[in-house]
């Protein structure tokens, strides 16, 4: 089971959930399908049209930015926390 932490700017997106748990491992792109199913507003916010994550929204898999890593193919394996963090702007 992975959890991935829902920051308060998204989780209208995610019927007002902070934690998700979803069955899916391999990496970062297959859980986001799951995602895709179950909050399908929520993956709209994370991955743009091509299924790629939009520039402005980090993700970390256990700590780690998953850009840094392997982008969508970062390995995520069970019991993995997955944090998404959109950027915040201000003037």
């Amino acid at each position: 089971m992975i959890t991935v932490l829902v920051p308060g700017a998204l989780q209208v997106d995610a019927d007002g959930a902070a934690r998700l748990s979803v069955r899916a491992t391999g990496t970062l792109s297959v859980v986001f399908e799951e995602v895709a199913l179950r909050w399908p507003r929520l993956a709209r916010r994370i991955c743009d049209e091509r299924g790629q994550l939009r520039r402005y929204v980090n993700v970390y898999v256990d700590g780690e930015e998953c850009r840094a890593v392997s982008g969508l193919e970062t390995p995520v394996k069970d019991g993995a926390e997955i944090l998404v963090l959109p950027s915040v702007a201000g003037g």
